[in-house]
């Protein structure tokens, strides 16, 4: 079981496969005929012990066999709080304490519920689908209730924001940096830097943004900006140095794929 807690560019297969998950996460809510519904009194009496039918566990209302995995879930096992209920909560948080295995998720950020998410896949993979839970998530007709349709929607919108930061990373890869006591830092540009495969180096520049602390990005100089329309073919080939958010590093020549920041 895993751990709880432009040009050039290679950008499209990730959004590809935001897409495809996005899609993937609207049919899990679609009705089935095959699947039992619990109660959650009905569900307790699945945590793998002595005379127990079974061992189950519950993500967003939906429940899982997961006796494939017994030594991660049986009784005294790190992770045996999640059995027999519905501890979606603490998949995100690591509160296992009582108080924090639970299912309300109503006041998870986006990319809390992208988490979520990613452990749906895991369970949806790795481990039978059982029945749902009737409860904050599903009704007594097995349906969706409202807190399921707002978690969904909340997973969609981590997936678009996903999906942009990683164009903006694209874009403005993160520079290379090093510090030091007596020199200050120091940021450089390469081909990888930031982790991001390119054509081109870019030069250092402070990328702002709001509510967030400016950091270093490698900005591409020549060609046209990225975000130039299709319909406005003319350009200053200066590629996206010239957009608005960035800023220089002073004493540090502006085309120089190095600077240093002294003290």
């Amino acid at each position: 079981m895993p751990g709880l807690g432009g040009r050039g560019l290679w950008l499209g297969p990730a959004v590809a496969v935001a897409a495809a998950m996005a899609a993937w996460l609207m049919g899990w809510w679609s009705p089935r005929a095959d699947f039992r519904l619990f109660i959650p009194e009905e569900l307790a009496r699945y945590r793998g012990r002595p005379g127990d039918p079974g061992l189950y566990l519950a993500l967003l209302g939906r429940v899982y066999d997961v006796s494939s995995g017994r030594r991660h879930y049986e009784p005294g096992a790190h992770y045996s709080g999640f059995a027999g209920r519905d501890a979606s909560r603490a998949f995100v948080t690591g509160d296992y304490s009582e108080a924090g295995l639970v299912d309300d998720v109503s006041d998870l950020s986006f990319s809390e519920m992208l988490t979520l998410q990613n452990w749906l896949s895991f369970y949806e993979k790795n481990y039978k689908f059982i029945g749902r839970v009737i409860g904050r998530f599903y009704g007594e007709d097995g349906l969706p209730t409202p807190e399921l349709t707002q978690a969904e929607a909340m997973m969609t919108k981590g997936l678009e924001a996903d999906r942009q930061e990683l164009i903006e990373k694209q874009r403005f890869p993160p520079c290379n940096a090093e510090w030091s006591f007596i020199r200050g830092s120091r940021f450089w540009c390469s081909q990888q830097s930031g982790g991001v495969s390119r054509d081109w180096i870019g030069v250092p520049r402070k990328l702002f943004k709001p509510g967030v602390k400016p950091h270093c990005v490698c900005v591409r100089t020549t060609g046209p900006p990225s975000d130039q329309s299709p319909e406005n073919p003319t350009h200053r080939n200066r590629g996206d140095l010239d957009h608005p958010n960035l800023g220089e590093y002073p004493g540090c020549p502006p085309l120089a794929i190095t600077c240093s920041v002294p003290l």
